[in-house]
């Protein structure tokens, strides 16, 4: 697993056949498992098995310079996910990592895990903290390709990315602007238009709550699909999927369906609606793309998407839980295990009632509109 946010650290899955065998291997590798390049980064990678060898089972990144107490959690989270040894790379300048390296060192001395190795890079170039022979540690550092290798063309072949940084993966969220903005914005006057009268004509608001979950419980599941065979919501279908996650129960159905086995589909509609939905519509879905980002091991997305969630709404629960679990080194198995399925939800939440609408109809309150072509 891996993990990433800019105040605390990263943790990635690797390939099952992604072995380090060499320094070059262990810098080729980094860049995707956490999925972009690092700069001015403290990264661990957490190996299982016997020396001299072990399988990559997690990776986790702090921003440096370290501010505080970062690392207090290293040894409950090693410990907790059964690493035997470690390998960390400091990315930047001698005296921007070499305290950081120092820390980490002096926190793993006496803890029975093994340090393989302890390294800085920089500009193509690494030193190792732990060799003092020149012979193989020159003091102007080892060259190596920060692109090329055997490794790298595992991870591609595995279907692992590395971005440039971690700048161009915050853009990958961007909301949609000019034409495709201006198209969503009309979309959704028009869904909100509907659900107005609706709400005005009911005269069983219980009842229409009851159906407008049902409808909306299946139009997640129906997406699902959508995008696990290639396609993409239309405007009016990703309006309209806006609105059925403000309820509640609606979002935990999405919830409750990510999976191990389909990540890939909810990450693909989920990262969708989180670039096209209307500012006030995107915590549920930025919430979702980040617990099925966390599925997959990406965490740096996770990050990213539950910050975005948090940003626009500080309040919005289900993204201040996952931002929580991301900062404390939690897996995401630690939720899996207690998600609840749909019909649990049911048995749990109870009958649909008016009181379920009411975020729905704070929606419908239109606010000023943005600029089209500004962020959504």
């Amino acid at each position: 697993m891996t993990t990433d946010t800019p105040d605390s650290p990263d943790l990635p899955a690797a390939p099952p056949d992604l072995l380090l065998g060499s320094t070059e291997d262990v810098l080729g590798a980094i860049p995707y498992l956490l999925g972009f390049h690092p700069a001015e980064s403290l990264v661990v990678i957490g190996l299982r098995g016997r020396p001299p060898r072990g399988d990559v089972h997690l990776t986790v990144r702090w921003d440096l310079p370290l501010t505080g107490t970062e690392l207090d959690r290293i040894l409950p989270l090693l410990r907790r996910e059964r690493i035997g040894q470690v390998i960390a790379v400091g990315y930047g300048p001698g005296p921007l990592v070499t305290p950081a390296a120092d820390e980490l060192r002096a926190r793993l001395r006496g803890s029975g895990i093994a340090l393989v190795d302890l390294l800085r890079a920089e500009d193509g170039r690494y030193w190792s903290y732990l060799c003092a022979r020149s012979g193989c540690c020159p003091p102007s550092g080892t060259p190596y390709d920060r692109e090329a290798g055997a490794v790298a063309a595992r991870a591609v072949a595995y279907g692992l990315v590395a971005l440039p940084d971690r700048r161009t993966l915050e853009r990958s969220l961007t909301p949609v602007g000019g034409p495709a903005r201006a198209a969503m914005r009309r979309a959704t006057a028009r869904i909100a238009e509907e659900l107005r009268a609706r709400l005005a004509a009911s005269g069983d608001l219980d009842g229409l709550a009851a159906e407008l979950v049902a409808d909306g419980t299946a139009r997640v599941r129906e997406a699902i699909g959508t995008y696990a065979a290639g396609g993409r919501l239309d405007d009016e279908q990703a309006a309209r999927l806006g609105f059925d996650l403000a309820v509640i129960r609606t979002r935990d159905e999405a919830w409750t369906l990510i999976t191990d086995d389909d990540h890939h589909a909810h990450r693909r509609l989920w990262q969708d609606l989180t670039r096209r939905l209307e500012r006030r519509f995107v915590p549920p879905a930025a919430s979702l793309l980040g617990m099925a980002a966390w599925h997959g091991g990406d965490c740096a997305l996770a990050g990213v998407a539950l910050g975005r969630a948090h940003e626009i709404d500080p309040g919005y629960s289900m993204a201040n839980l996952l931002l929580h679990a991301l900062r404390h080194l939690l897996p995401p198995h630690a939720f899996k295990d207690r998600m609840p399925t749909s019909e649990e939800l049911d048995l749990q939440m109870g009958t649909p009632r008016t009181a379920w609408l009411l975020p729905m109809v704070v929606l419908l309150e239109e606010p000023p509109a943005d600029p089209v072509g500004l962020a959504g």
